[in-house]
């Protein structure tokens, strides 16, 4: 862990900005703290998220995006509830919803929402650097919350995966290179994304997913993210040992998401043999 350390430094750019602001919205969120536990202690059970990406072909992980830093507006009159109904229809595995408000235009209602809507697990995509974060994810309802590695120091990605464990709450741990790779396996992540984008320019490398892959266990759920817009991309993934595709501005862009969602969808998969 000490050589994980001494090679960590502060996210810059557009992700250091971000993982800032939601420093703050975590600090206001510690006023709820009791009532949120009080939420988390009385959820109703919730799917499981990692095996719903457990299967023969290529699962799809539909998200619930109005907006990005990278992109603009997506689509602003999107029904977060009315999204995850098409999705599930079109075959998705799991729903993923951007609940950060500035930059995504998402909201914690927005989970809400869907969790109501359909049976499907929920990933909380958001910015958690807190623990008050995850337990508001726990008490939302969703299935896991999302870990962005170059986000958080390595102790504290250490103690947010310990916090979630404690919960009860799967999470997706996303990393971009070898580095960050070998610190979530170390850590014990069961489901690893591997995000093609780099959050701190946006720029987007198609190679990084096909790249790291083969690094990638097989009892550990990858997760290839980012610059997955038709089914040849799927199919590149699949071929590469993707357990599952994480495909957001495309489908939520798309004026029938189902038929977008289930383009993706059927796409045969080689296991990996690591």
């Amino acid at each position: 862990m000490q050589a994980f350390r001494a090679s960590w430094s502060p996210p810059s750019g557009t992700l250091g900005g971000i993982v800032e602001e939601a420093r703050l919205r975590a600090k206001a969120l510690r006023e709820r703290c009791a009532e949120l536990e009080q939420r988390a202690a009385t959820v109703a059970d919730v799917p499981p998220f990692a095996p719903a990406l457990r299967q023969p072909t290529v699962a799809v992980v539909a998200e619930v995006k109005r907006r990005s830093p990278s992109k603009g507006w997506i689509q602003a009159s999107l029904s977060a509830a009315a999204q995850a109904r098409a999705y599930q229809a079109g075959g998705a595995a799991a729903i993923s919803v951007l609940t950060e408000p500035e930059h995504f235009a998402g909201s914690a209602g927005d989970l809400t929402d869907v969790r109501q809507a359909v049976p499907l697990p929920t990933l909380k995509k958001d910015f958690h650097v807190e623990p008050i974060q995850l337990l508001e994810a726990k008490a939302l309802g969703a299935s896991a919350a999302l870990l962005i590695a170059r986000a958080l120091p390595p102790d504290a990605l250490r103690s947010m995966l310990d916090e979630a464990r404690q919960l009860g709450l799967e999470t997706l741990v996303e990393v971009r290179d070898e580095r960050e790779l070998e610190l979530a396996l170390a850590l014990s992540a069961s489901v690893v994304g591997i995000n093609n984008r780099n959050l701190e320019t946006l720029q987007i490398d198609p190679t990084t997913s096909v790249g790291l892959l083969t690094s990638v266990p097989a009892g550990i759920v990858a997760i290839a993210e980012s610059g997955v817009a038709c089914r040849a991309d799927v199919e590149r993934l699949g071929q590469a040992g993707a357990d599952a595709v994480l495909v957001g501005s495309s489908v939520s862009a798309s004026r029938d998401p189902g038929a977008a969602v289930r383009e993706l969808t059927g796409v045969a998969r080689v296991s990996r043999e690591r």
